[in-house]
């Protein structure tokens, strides 16, 4: 196979994403039904994990979800590697990828990953970087593509056409959202405070009429299909942490805000959360939200990902 890799969410063509849709239900339903799926078992297939971020969402899907289809994993840290001490990455790439099948790296610049990649014999697969989170915003796809699936029984047409309210940070996550509208052909509605708006050039999307801004969150929110948030902070901006929860103040996610919604819309978070921050408790432990499917489909889609890269459509 040609190699791949899965850097940014637009790395990937809309009928790739048609496939990793049909293919992660098809791997969650062996899950759930305590059937083996293991096509990377013979010959064993080898997944190194570096972080330079930490985190349990990311760890636990990835890791368990290489055993589960076969295979093995090796953890890195930066705290246990040479990528700790000052080895150029052009050089742990090289090294690392004559070992393993792929490399998922969880990590803070994007250019860090890119030049991984750029030295890589093997797959590399973008865990989180400060502009974007492709993983999260194909498990939080597929969630959808999950509740309100289309009449057609396509997964792209169960996205196409649909609203979803980005409200908080203009961060790595509404970064990937608006390269998935542009994409597969949905609309974000964003409202953010001012000084925290999305920057379309860093976000790299060339279509303006992907996303609409509101100055009012509860507009962004308006007829909505999902409304969706993140943490006012993100990790590497502690030192922000008692400005920006002055500034995202009206940013909380309430039932005001999904009532102004479609009565049926969804509400997701990629968590962790902070209930009464950027979310209430009122709305994420509520009926409509999706929290905990949308945790765990980060490890399904990620399985069909993984095996996407390495064997290609099966």
């Amino acid at each position: 196979m040609q190699l791949k890799h899965y850097l940014q969410f637009k790395d990937l063509s809309a009928d790739e994403y048609g496939y990793l849709f049909t293919r992660a239900a098809f791997i969650k339903h062996k899950f759930k039904a305590v059937e083996k799926h293991q096509p990377f078992a013979d010959p064993d297939r080898t997944l190194a994990m570096i972080f330079e971020k930490a985190s349990t969402r990311t760890r636990v899907s990835f890791e368990a979800g290489m055993y589960q289809l076969g295979g093995s994993v090796v953890h890195l840290t930066t705290g246990d590697s040479q990528l700790g001490r000052a080895e150029p990455i052009e050089d742990s790439a090289k090294v690392i990828s004559r070992m393993v099948d792929l490399v998922m790296i969880r990590t803070f610049e994007q250019s860090k990953i890119e030049r991984f990649a750029a030295h890589s014999r093997v797959p590399v697969i973008n865990g989180l970087t400060n502009e974007f989170h492709p993983c999260q915003i194909l498990a939080d796809l597929f969630t959808l593509v999950e509740y309100r699936p289309a009449a057609s029984g396509q997964p792209l047409d169960a996205i196409r056409g649909k609203v979803v309210a980005w409200v908080g940070d203009g961060n790595n996550m509404a970064n990937t959202w608006l390269q998935a509208a542009e994409l597969l052909g949905f609309t974000v509605h964003v409202s953010t405070p001012g000084g925290y708006e999305v920057d379309p050039a860093l976000a790299g999307i060339s279509d303006r009429a992907c996303f609409k801004v509101f100055k009012d969150p509860r507009e962004a929110c308006a007829g909505a299909d999902l409304v969706t948030t993140d943490v006012w902070t993100s990790m590497g901006y502690e030192a922000e942490n008692e400005v920006r929860r002055e500034a995202f103040a009206r940013w909380c996610v309430d039932e005001d805000m999904m009532r102004a919604a479609r009565p049926d819309a969804l509400f997701m978070h990629c968590l962790p959360a902070h209930r009464g921050e950027e979310v209430s408790a009122e709305v994420i432990d509520g009926p409509q939200s999706v929290v905990w499917d949308e945790a765990e489909n980060r490890m399904h889609v990620q399985k069909a990902l993984m095996e996407y890269l390495l064997l290609g459509r099966l």
